[in-house]
């Protein structure tokens, strides 16, 4: 009988192994950290620059406004939404307090203006939505429009120069740690990622956003506010934007309208391919910023083993739709 019984225990705890293995290989930031460390191996074997600490931090540094971004992309997507205004908007953030700046407004109130800036518009998009019944794409297509025509219309097509040090300090800082000087904007970045986090996984209004994104009819009829939730995360990703957009223009030391041009796609691309389904109700913020890193490291490798920039966003956009193709076999499983 103890013979029959500890064979029974063996098979489960057997059962249990392969459950738990293939819970871990499914898991979708699985995959996307092993596309990282096979890139990583590539370019470390194919080239002799990609791991110089210069190059790392450049990408670090690169990648932290895009996280940042795709930090709110990911609370909008998981609810079904889409804002294509995340580039416009980070632009607009950086000269808002680029121009307080210039007029002689202390750092930090220029700061709090530039977040100001990107809370604002991130109000707009989730009104226009909730309130005015407009489709996401086009509701966020239109404050896309709208706040780069802001951008060249306060300054006139010119950029805003000769930045406070103080505020330059924000995106230019390296903090010290051990041997080796960690970018400022890397630290920013780890800290909202750990804080939208906790924030999605461990709050009342985490567990709202994903209950939208599986099913608004559902969650309505629960009693939740489903225009409450929505209007917070278009404003939470118009804020993040916001941080992303300051820390940007501090460390080019300069506020041109065209900056961050066409960095939705990036932004979407990093959630995306993190493994947020655009059909809703999935995405984790670890995902995405692996998402974020597989992204930079990629157009890093491009131009490492010297392919031209003109054909980064073709790949870009291969890579998107091969990230959106693997979620919809994904989602057919049974």
């Amino acid at each position: 009988m103890s013979t029959i019984n500890t064979a029974r225990s063996e098979d489960i705890q057997i059962r249990a192994r392969g459950t738990t293995w293939r819970r871990i290989v499914g898991r979708q930031e699985f995959g996307v950290a092993l596309i990282l460390l096979v890139l990583v191996v590539f370019l470390s074997l194919y080239t002799d620059t990609f791991l110089t600490s210069t190059n790392i931090f450049n990408i670090l540094r690169a990648f932290s406004w895009i996280a940042l971004s795709a930090f709110g992309q990911c609370m909008v997507i998981i609810t079904a939404g889409i804002d294509l205004s995340v580039g416009s908007v980070m632009g607009l953030s950086g000269l808002a307090s680029a121009m307080l700046l210039a007029e002689g407004i202390p750092v930090p109130v220029a700061v709090i203006g530039g977040l100001v800036a990107g809370l604002l518009v991130g109000i707009a998009n989730g009104l226009m939505i909730t309130k005015g019944k407009l489709p996401p794409f086009i509701a966020t297509l239109g404050t896309l429009l709208m706040a780069r025509g802001l951008c060249y219309g306060l300054t006139g097509g010119w950029p805003v120069r000769e930045l406070d040090p103080s505020f330059r300090y924000l995106g230019q800082h390296d903090i010290p740690i051990g041997t080796i000087g960690v970018p400022l904007p890397l630290i920013f970045t780890l800290v909202f990622a750990t804080i939208s986090a906790v924030f999605l996984n461990r709050t009342v209004w985490g567990y709202r956003i994903y209950a939208v994104g599986g099913s608004e009819t559902a969650t309505r009829l629960s009693g939740i506010n489903t225009d409450s939730v929505k209007i917070m995360v278009y404003s939470l990703c118009g804020l993040l934007t916001a941080i992303g957009g300051v820390l940007m223009t501090a460390r080019l030391g300069v506020a041109a309208p065209t900056a961050a041009y066409g960095y939705e796609l990036d932004v979407i691309a990093a959630a995306v391919v993190g493994g947020t389904s655009l059909m809703g109700g999935e995405g984790t913020i670890l995902g995405v910023l692996i998402g974020t890193v597989v992204m930079q490291v990629l157009r890093n490798g491009l131009v490492l083993v010297g392919v031209s920039a003109y054909w980064l966003q073709a790949v870009q956009g291969l890579v998107i739709v091969t990230a959106i193709m693997l979620d919809q076999l994904r989602k057919r499983r049974p």
